[in-house]
C-alpha cells in the first residue's frame, strides 16, 4: 500500500480515475445545461416582468399582468431566499411522496439547477434590460414595435453583453454547487469523490484531487467565457463610418492620387 501523501493521490488516481471522469461529465452536464435552461427561463421571467400595460389596454389584460408579475416575483424570491440543497430535497422527495413522481436522479438535477438558476437569472437579465438607455426601447416603441419586439431586437442584444460576466459567474457557481446535489445521490463529482474516500478512508487525499479537478473546471470556463466576452466586444481599433476621421482620410487620398 502507498505510503506518503503524493504515493496516495498517485494511487488514488489510478484506481478511480473512470469514476472521477463519470464524475466530471455528470458535473458538467447538469451544470451546462442547467445554466442554459435557467438562462432561457431567466429571460422569460425578466421580458414579463418588464411589460408594461398600456392606458388604453382592456381592464382583463391589466389585471392578468399585475397577476402574472405577482407569481413571478414570488417566484424568483422563494427561489433566491432558499439553499439549492433544500430545493432539492423537496422537489425530489415531494414529488415522489405526493406525486408518486419516481424522477431519475440526472434529469431531477438539471430540473432543480435550471429552475434555481432561472431565479437568479431573471434579476441578472432584468438588471442588464435596465442599464440599457430607455430611450432605445422608446425609439423603438414609436415606431410601432411592441414589447417583445423591441426587446428581441433592440434591447436584449446590448443587455445580453451587458450581463455576460454575470451569466458566466453563474455558470462557475453552478459547477461547485451541482456538489450539493449529492443529497439526492446524484452521481456527479462530490459524489463519486465521496464514494472513493470510504473504500480507503483516505479524505484528505482523494478531496485534494477533488479540489484541483473543481479549480481546472472553472479557471477553464472562465477562459473561455473571457474570450467571448472580447469577441461579441469586437475589434479594438475601427472607425465609425460617416465619421470627420474618415472623410479626411478620403480627401487626404485623393489629394496623393
Amino acid at each position: 500500500m502507498p505510503q506518503t501523501f503524493f504515493e496516495w493521490v498517485a494511487f488514488l488516481i489510478e484506481k478511480y480515475y473512470p469514476l472521477f471522469l463519470r464524475g466530471i461529465a455528470n458535473t458538467l452536464i447538469v451544470s451546462i445545461t442547467g445554466t442554459i435552461i435557467g438562462f432561457i427561463i431567466g429571460l422569460g421571467v425578466a421580458i414579463a416582468r418588464t411589460a408594461q400595460a398600456g392606458e388604453n389596454d382592456p381592464k382583463i389584460k391589466k389585471a392578468l399582468l399585475s397577476t402574472l408579475r405577482a407569481i413571478l416575483v414570488a417566484y424568483v424570491e422563494v427561489f433566491r431566499g432558499t439553499p439549492m440543497m433544500v430545493q432539492a430535497m423537496v422537489i425530489y422527495y415531494g414529488a415522489a411522496q405526493y406525486m408518486h413522481i419516481n424522477m431519475p436522479t440526472l434529469p431531477a438535477a438539471i430540473l432543480i439547477i435550471s429552475i434555481n438558476t432561472g431565479a437568479y437569472m431573471a434579476e441578472i437579465v432584468r438588471g442588464g434590460i435596465i442599464s440599457v438607455d430607455k430611450g432605445q426601447s422608446e425609439g423603438a416603441y414609436s415606431i410601432g414595435m411592441s414589447h417583445w419586439q423591441a426587446m428581441r431586437s433592440v434591447v436584449l442584444p446590448q443587455a445580453v453583453r451587458n450581463i455576460m460576466p454575470s451569466i458566466g459567474n453563474e455558470f462557475v457557481v453552478n459547477i461547485k454547487d451541482s456538489s450539493v446535489l449529492n443529497v439526492i445521490a446524484v452521481t456527479e463529482l462530490f459524489f463519486i469523490s465521496n464514494t472513493a474516500a470510504g473504500t480507503y478512508l483516505r479524505y484528505f487525499e482523494v478531496f485534494f484531487i477533488t479540489a484541483i479537478v473543481y479549480f481546472v473546471l472553472t479557471f477553464a470556463v472562465t477562459r473561455i467565457l473571457r474570450y467571448i466576452e472580447k469577441k461579441m466586444d469586437g475589434p479594438e481599433s475601427y472607425s465609425i463610418y460617416g465619421s470627420q476621421s474618415n472623410v479626411h482620410a478620403e480627401i487626404h487620398l485623393r489629394r496623393e492620387v
